[in-house]
């Protein structure tokens, strides 16, 4: 898609993260558009979970603005929020005896009434998002006698029972083993183009990040490096990722090596 065919979801307008005296980067303008899969990649502690965080109006910005769907996220109400976005943390869901369709039935929170009353339309959207990763065998299982990997697109159903345009992950796929890993970044790709959501997920799994998402955002020395990955590598982003490590990345295979 031509840059100015896009149409944003997400704008970060001037934006400034940080924590106490320190601040992750600043003056951030960048737009996230319709049916997108995007990384963020940056190393540890440059501010790609404090941004995914920020986004899904779980922390303030130190400055600027993010904007969604042409509206400043500080004028919306929580349960607007709640309609537009939904997030995946990396924290684990293993309650006993909690089943998987309960679990993804927490997603239609925003849209049911007082007490929690789930209506025939809420059941049917908890089938269908299970249908869509692949888990409806499993409903009536215990969250918490699934593999890692299971967990996570029960996770992801649960965000797509919450029927939003947007989807944040972060780290979606940190505990789980490469064949899961690379199933799991499949499924978000083909969610974003056929479902046409804005899919924004956190990773340090360049080689499947360069591979599979449509745009990459970089994090390095608080400034965004943002583009598809043939531009990144063009432009010589994705290398100075590992200037001075024992890490490197290969260009021509598009694959990252130990030295």
């Amino acid at each position: 898609m031509m840059e100015a065919e896009r149409i944003y979801t997400v704008e970060l307008k001037n934006l400034t993260l940080g924590y106490g005296d320190r601040v992750l980067f600043a003056g951030a303008d960048l737009g996230f558009g319709w049916g997108e899969f995007t990384a963020l990649i940056g190393r540890n502690g440059t501010g790609k979970s404090t941004l995914l965080r920020t986004i899904a109006a779980l922390a303030k910005p130190l400055g600027g603005d993010v904007v969604v769907d042409g509206r400043s996220l500080e004028s919306m109400t929580a349960r607007e929020i709640a309609s537009r976005i939904s997030f995946v943390s990396t924290d684990e869901v293993r309650i006993t005896n909690l089943k998987v369709a309960d679990v993804v039935a927490i997603g239609r929170a925003p849209y049911t009434n007082w007490i929690g009353s789930l209506t025939d339309v809420d059941r049917e959207k908890v089938i269908e998002s299970l249908a869509l990763v692949g888990m409806s065998a499993f409903a009536h299982k215990p969250i918490d006698t699934l593999s890692d990997g299971e967990r996570q697109r029960v996770m992801i159903a649960r965000a797509l029972a919450q029927d939003t345009p947007i989807i944040l992950l972060d780290e979606p796929t940190a505990f789980l083993d490469l064949p899961n890993r690379y199933e799991i970044c499949l499924l978000l790709r083909e969610l974003a183009h056929k479902q046409k959501k804005t899919i924004i997920f956190s990773t340090h799994d360049l080689g499947i990040a360069l591979e599979l998402c449509d745009t990459l955002a970089v994090i390095e020395n608080g400034r965004f490096h943002y583009g598809t990955a043939a531009q990144l590598i063009d432009n010589g982003d994705i290398q100075r990722l590992f200037v001075d490590t024992s890490v490197r990345f290969d260009p021509k295979t598009k694959t990252v090596r130990m030295k």
